[in-house]
């Protein structure tokens, strides 16, 4: 997924998209967010990213989160790069390391589409998190 292929974020509102509830999915959007789901759909990518985003600093050296596993280097490197694939996670190489860090646009964006309506609200107070 690019970058460039997210939506721009709604000055007016502040939100980045809109909830399902106010508006239906484009094709390309929803393609998108299913490449992000899908990278969230596996226990290991799921922890990858909370290890990462909870971190102190909030980015981790793969030398730290290597330790949180039973598993090989390269699986867990294989794990790191379809989370960044799906525009989750950036990396930057320091040395001999690569250090992660979430896309908090990304998070919000997911958060966004599925965010619910306050049912006692009128559609002005929809939650667009």
């Amino acid at each position: 997924m690019s970058k460039q292929s997210l939506p721009v974020e709604d000055a007016a509102s502040g939100a980045c998209c809109s909830p399902l509830i106010r508006e239906p999915l484009t094709t390309d959007w929803a393609g998108d967010l299913a490449r992000m789901f899908k990278a969230l759909g596996d226990p290991v990518r799921l922890r990858l990213l909370s290890i990462v985003a909870s971190h102190a600093g909030g980015e981790a050296c793969v030398c730290d989160i290597s330790d949180s596993f039973d598993l090989s280097q390269p699986t867990i490197s294989h794990h790191l790069k379809v989370l960044r694939e799906a525009g989750l996670l950036d990396c930057e190489r320091r040395g001999t390391w690569v250090y992660y860090w979430v896309i908090p646009t990304a998070l919000q964006q997911l958060s966004s589409v599925l965010a619910a309506a306050d049912p006692t609200a009128d559609d002005a107070a929809l939650v667009t998190a």
